[in-house]
């Protein structure tokens, strides 16, 4: 699934082969100020990680069919602006929070844009790029969860057309805070 937006950037499934790029991005999305409440991993543990983990991860997005697909935003120079991945939760499994899955979803993770290309509508193509994909593999809606303290990620996610769900779990990394879903649905 190929997207383009603006003219700016290309929007697409990572392959196999860019697991270094996956890994380059990774890093400096962990470096980011919002890095401890938006990423579940740190940057210490991600940098200590084998090469291997990073050649798996980006096989595993490349397969098909896959349970999971990283999208990414190359700009026009060959940088790669941002990234998303979309999880396929199946009705009956149990989700990371240990919370049930009641019906077949998306579950979009690892959600970042530098910096430098941040503003200009390129979250909302990664968005609309992920839904698609999650879309075509039938899932019935796409959910995320963003920290209760992270009010620029919720507003760009809000923009994207995600609304809150009204479910809120504890923090993974400390239970006295809060992370809450969003949800895009559509027509069945």
């Amino acid at each position: 699934m190929d997207g383009i937006t603006g003219g700016d950037y290309v929007v697409r499934a990572i392959r196999a082969d860019e697991w270094e790029a996956v890994k380059r991005l990774r890093l400096v999305a962990l470096r980011d100020p919002v890095a401890p409440i938006a990423f579940m991993e740190t940057y210490e543990d991600a940098v200590e990680r084998p090469d291997s983990f990073y050649r798996e991860r980006a096989a595993r997005s490349a397969e098909e069919p896959s349970g999971a697909r990283q999208f990414v935003a190359v700009a026009t120079d060959g940088t790669w602006a941002g990234s998303l991945t979309v999880l396929v939760e199946e009705a009956g499994s149990t989700d990371w929070a240990g919370v049930p899955v009641e019906r077949r979803q998306g579950h979009v993770v690892g959600v970042f844009v530098r910096p430098e290309h941040r503003g200009n509508g390129l979250i909302k193509a990664l968005f609309d790029t992920g839904v698609a994909w999650a879309r075509g593999q039938g899932v019935e809606r796409v959910r995320l969860m963003v920290h209760e303290d992270n009010q620029r990620a919720q507003g760009a996610y809000r923009k994207a057309g995600f609304v809150p769900s009204g479910v809120t779990v504890p923090f993974d990394k400390d239970d006295s805070e809060d992370e809450f879903e969003f949800v895009l649905e559509w027509a069945s």
